[in-house]
């Protein structure tokens, strides 16, 4: 139970402060964070996370992320469905939070396209580019691939102790400075179901590519590392 509380609070806490810096932050005029703020935003929600609350479940905050563990050797088969459930509700959590600051602001009229609201998104403009479902697929996969890929390598017996946190926080803005224009940044099942049911159908319906890509990343990454560097 320690350990899914955990999950909960660092998954709630990075939906709260990745998107939230995104939802009330970026858009500024002159004074906004744009979209590196949010990209380092992400990863200093991770970063933080990892070193409050690693040391009492691993500091996953992300399906993709136990799934990846799990296939690479370094998870247990049967936490695995406790703690995605534990992530989805804390992100749910997180989005709520947000959602409601967001709607007691004066004129507010609701979200109802993809994208808003810091969903991700396919085929929709944002940032002046347009990006089709292929393009969407293909850079979730690889993103959360080289995720993983770090991850492993972080939070191997034969890496430096104590950096792992740091590593796995940067690369998490780098992915988001990456792929933020393409389809605001997943990687992450847990932070994009959180957000998109607060949107509606769309963003719902486009739901379904934030949880098969980053899980078919995560599903490569484990198996090429455990073939590579095996935890032994």
């Amino acid at each position: 139970m320690k350990k899914l509380i955990a999950e909960f609070i660092g998954t709630f806490w990075l939906v709260l402060g990745g998107c939230g810096s995104a939802v009330l932050a970026a858009g500024i005029p002159e004074i906004g964070i744009g979209l590196v703020g949010v990209a380092l935003a992400f990863g200093l929600t991770v970063l933080t996370g990892v070193y409050a609350l690693g040391h009492i479940s691993g500091g996953h905050f992300n399906p993709a992320v136990s799934i990846g563990l799990w296939v690479g050797g370094r998870f247990e088969a049967k936490e695995l469905l406790p703690y995605i459930i534990s992530q989805v509700l804390g992100g749910i959590a997180g989005a709520g939070i947000l959602y409601l600051i967001v709607s007691n602001q004066a004129g507010f009229t609701g979200y109802s396209q993809a994208g808003d609201f810091a969903t991700n998104f396919y085929g929709v403009e944002q940032y002046g580019h347009t990006f089709n479902m292929t393009a969407a697929l293909v850079t979730e996969v690889v993103m959360t691939f080289m995720f993983l890929i770090v991850i492993l390598g972080a939070t191997h017996k034969n890496a430096s102790p104590g950096f792992a946190g740091l590593a796995i926080g940067l690369a998490l803005t780098l992915i988001h400075l990456i792929s933020i224009p393409v389809t605001n940044t997943s990687v992450n099942p847990a932070r994009s179901t959180a957000q998109a049911l607060f949107v509606g159908t769309e963003a719902i319906g486009q739901l379904w590519l934030f949880w098969v890509a980053p899980i078919v990343g995560a599903i490569l990454a484990g198996l090429l590392y455990k073939f590579i560097a095996p935890n032994k």
